[in-house]
């Protein structure tokens, strides 16, 4: 089993989950979601195990990255060809997710290197999401014309202010102590720590999950000052009316921050930029299930509804196939898109008993 893309054991009272997949920084196959559920799953249902957590895995080992995301090499190449399982991994990933938030005991993310899109999708469920200083944190999609999605706009809308704007439209990096201030994180663990801590909570002998989970806390660092730094610029940018807006006020400002934070805006998708604002304030008065609905509806339409003009498979391609870094998004420019464009991105294409996500709740 050492081969397989997750590796999963039971240590003691413990569920343990390893994403095995380091060459590809565990980017998520439909294989691996499909692990991951049913294990989750069994485990939810297995009086023996009090506890579930779960890693990545480096090309040295353990730790050193969570996950990077979906595999977005095989979803362009599904898309492009139409393969049926693209669909398949979308809604199965959703549920996934939406399973995470569900679970009945503790659920302890080990967050550590980097966690991205569909990594945040499997650890921001987690009843304990710990995170390191070596933590790279981001929901980045805008770049390749995509959306934060795996729940990102539920979770996303509830970071303080509009730092979820922030994060969703720039796809920024934050680091640990970030992480916790805009509540996406919950403790920090230094990385010297990782391998300790894993090894204690097989050997440990617990009364309940709920020791298993205050046990892995009492191991966690407090954040530092540095969290209290929030910056006011979110809320004064990031809370106007919609990214034509955004966009002219930090280019009619002088300040470094407004001026880097611009730049990053225009590389990115203009459409997907309004569709994404749209997307975290829909959200915020979203449940999690009503959210990854929008969200399913929001992908049908990035990969399938646009023949031939997808942002998201353009982006891809400039991303990760042709590399050249430089995608022809269309329209070009922020102040060119249409907001029919935009409001048919939020048009379900299904009935709603027939939705692929109908029966969550």
């Amino acid at each position: 089993m050492q081969d397989a893309e997750v590796l999963t054991e039971v240590r003691g009272q413990i569920g343990c989950i390893t994403l095995n997949r380091p060459r590809a920084l565990n980017a998520l196959s439909l294989g691996m979601v499909r692990t991951l559920f049913a294990t989750l799953q069994a485990w939810d249902q297995n009086p023996q195990v009090l506890a579930i957590a779960i890693r990545g895995s480096n090309k040295e080992g353990p730790f050193g990255a969570f996950c990077a995301g979906g595999d977005i090499r095989f979803l362009h190449q599904g898309a492009t060809q139409g393969d049926p399982r693209v669909e398949d991994f979308f809604t199965e990933e959703y549920i996934l997710n939406h399973l995470t938030h569900h679970l009945s005991k503790p659920y302890i993310a080990f967050m550590d290197g980097v966690v991205m899109g569909g990594g945040m999708g499997i650890s921001q469920g987690a009843s304990l999401r710990i995170v390191t200083e070596r933590t790279k944190m981001a929901m980045p999609e805008t770049g390749i014309g995509l959306f934060p999605d795996v729940g990102g706009g539920y979770f996303l809308s509830r970071c303080p202010g509009h730092a979820g704007e922030w994060l969703a439209l720039t796809g920024e990096t934050i680091g640990a102590q970030q992480a916790v201030a805009l509540h996406l994180a919950d403790a920090i663990l230094p990385s010297e720590k990782l391998a300790e801590v894993w090894e204690a909570l097989g050997q440990q002998s617990f009364a309940d999950g709920a020791a298993v989970q205050s046990w892995v806390a009492s191991q966690t660092v407090a954040a530092g000052a540095e969290q209290a730094g929030v910056r006011a610029e979110f809320d004064q940018y990031f809370s106007l009316p919609d990214v034509s807006a955004i966009i002219a006020a930090l280019e009619a400002s002088e300040g470094d921050w407004e001026r880097a934070t611009a730049a990053t805006l225009r590389q990115r998708s203009p459409l997907m930029l309004h569709v994404v604002l749209q997307q975290i304030r829909r959200a915020r008065g979203m449940t999690l299930a009503e959210d990854l609905r929008m969200e399913r509806d929001l992908v049908r339409h990035c990969f399938h509804l646009r023949p031939g003009e997808s942002e998201t498979l353009e982006g891809i391609r400039a991303l990760a196939i042709d590399k050249d870094r430089n995608p022809q998004w269309k329209p070009a420019r922020i102040e060119e898109v249409d907001p029919q464009l935009v409001q048919a991105f939020f048009t379900s294409p299904w009935p709603q008993a027939l939705h692929p996500l109908a029966r969550l709740a």
